[in-house]
């Protein structure tokens, strides 16, 4: 009966262990998301179409004073993030996210769930 009782209690201690290292394991992966920066209330001039794990287009040209507006189209969420935190969409599977490029730069972005989806807006100076 000890036996059994002890072969219990070591099998339950090692299950515990094993949660608690998938649990710390997680937690170590998962990069915190930046707070969502509202859309911009603007016309839009280029749109990205985002589907099926990828931005098309992946990378746009554009000029400063130019909004870029973010589609989202198919069935799994996904969001827009910008490496520098300067635009962040929320999670969604459709409906559109907008943002008005003032400064000239390289803008990398990806979805904070996928990511291998890539995209960058360049903006050069009007």
């Amino acid at each position: 009966m000890f036996r059994e009782t002890s072969e219990i209690t070591r099998r339950a201690m090692m299950l515990g262990a094993l949660g608690a290292g998938s649990l710390v394991g997680l937690t170590a992966c998962s990069a915190s998301k930046p707070a969502a920066v509202p859309s911009d209330d603007v016309e839009t001039d280029v749109v990205v179409h985002v589907i099926d794990n990828r931005y098309v287009p992946a990378e746009i040209d554009i000029s400063a004073g130019t909004a870029v507006r973010w589609v989202f189209e198919g069935t799994a969420e996904h969001d827009v993030v910008a490496a520098d935190g300067s635009f962040v969409s929320e999670l969604i599977t459709e409906g559109s996210y907008t943002h008005l490029f003032e400064e000239a730069g390289d803008f990398d972005y990806d979805c904070s769930v996928h990511p291998e989806m890539t995209g960058v807006v360049r903006v050069s100076a009007q």
